[in-house]
Formats: structure tokens, sequence, C-alpha cells
């Protein structure tokens, strides 16, 4: 029995041709170079129904941003747990963090976005704050540890972004900046020991 699919359903399609549309055309053209107009006919669709979606492409490119986030986890990353080792905790955030970042799809929009950056840093404002827009799970465990009184700073934030430099140093500017190859299983798990215990050599 041939089944008719819903508005809703259609409208759900739409959307996923104009994303992976998208996807195509930032890593081919760049952003300067991709135009609402291509996104629209790379998915088959009207511009109007691109900005029904999306009312901008600064919009667009960050809901990207923010999918493939989601789609690198594997399952709901875990609460901190007061009864738990801070270090095994950490740890298990750091490799979820290190996977997300040595993913290639990842890395060709964020060479992507650091270009746009550069050329409208007026845009990159823009884009940072829409990633900001909620917190990440590596500072709402910060935020929670310190809030236990297991991390001492009065400043969640600024530690969670100084645990951030210590990955990024070796598993996200390299591969974007200077096309290293991303970091094996092993190298992985290298930099989240040392940096777990940088960290907490600090705050614990």
């Amino acid at each position: 029995m041939e089944t008719t699919a819903t508005p809703q359903r259609l409208t759900d399609r739409k959307r996923v041709a104009i994303i992976e549309a998208a996807i195509e055309e930032f890593r081919s053209a760049g952003f300067d170079a991709t135009s609402m107009d291509r996104i629209a006919a790379r998915a088959s669709v009207s511009k109007r129904t691109v900005y029904n979606h999306f009312p901008s492409k600064e919009a667009l490119f960050a809901s990207i941003l923010h999918q493939l986030w989601d789609a690198s986890r594997t399952g709901s990353a875990p609460a901190y747990r007061a009864d738990a080792p801070l270090r095994v905790q950490l740890l298990d955030l750091l490799m979820r963090k290190l996977r997300f970042m040595n993913d290639e799809a990842f890395l060709s929009l964020a060479r992507v976005a650091i270009a746009a950056g550069i050329h409208s840093p007026e845009r990159a404002r823009d884009m940072v704050a829409r990633m900001g827009e909620r917190e990440e799970d590596l500072m709402v465990w910060v935020r929670a540890a310190a809030a236990d009184g297991r991390l001492k700073t009065s400043d969640p934030v600024f530690a969670t972004h100084q645990l951030y430099g210590l990955v990024k140093a070796f598993s996200f500017w390299p591969q974007v900046t200077m096309g290293q190859p991303p970091l094996s299983k092993s190298e992985q798990k290298k930099v989240a020991e040392a940096a777990a215990d940088m960290f907490l050599a600090r705050y614990a």
C-alpha cells in the first residue's frame, strides 16, 4: 500500500537536503563563494525554501557546526559524578572531544570558518557567539566539579578554555592550519592524559 508523505516529513527531508548541500558547497567553494542560490540549486529546492529554514548563510553554517558536534557523540555525554575520580571522568570527556576534533568533515568546515573569520572579524565573532549559545559537555562538567568543591576555580569558563588550549595545540590547530594528519588513537590518549594531569595539578 503506497503512503503519502506528510507535510512535516517533506519539510524534514528538505531541511536535510539543504544541510547536506550546504556542507558540500562550503567545503568545495569556501564560505564567501557559497551562496544561498548555489545551496538551493544543489539541494533541488527553491531559494525561498532555504530561507524558510535558515534566515542567513551564517545561521545555516552555525547550524551545520552544531549538527557535526551532535553527530560526533556516541550517546549522551557523562554528567559529573561526585562519587567518581576526577581524572577518570575528565579523560572520558577529553577522549570524546579528541575523537570529534579528528573528524575530517569537522576539520574541513573549521578551515572554512577560520578563513571566513580572517576576512570578516565581525562574522567570526557572530559565529563564535552562535556556537557559544549552549555550553559544551566539558564546560558543564567543570562548572559542576567546581560547584562541588573538587575543582578550585572562581572562573570555570577560563579554566575550561585553558583545558581546550592544551588539547587543541596538538589535535586541532596543526591539522587545520598546517595540514598535519589526525592523531592516532595512541596519540589521542597521550594528549588527553597529559592535558588532564596538567589541568588537575592546577585546579584539583
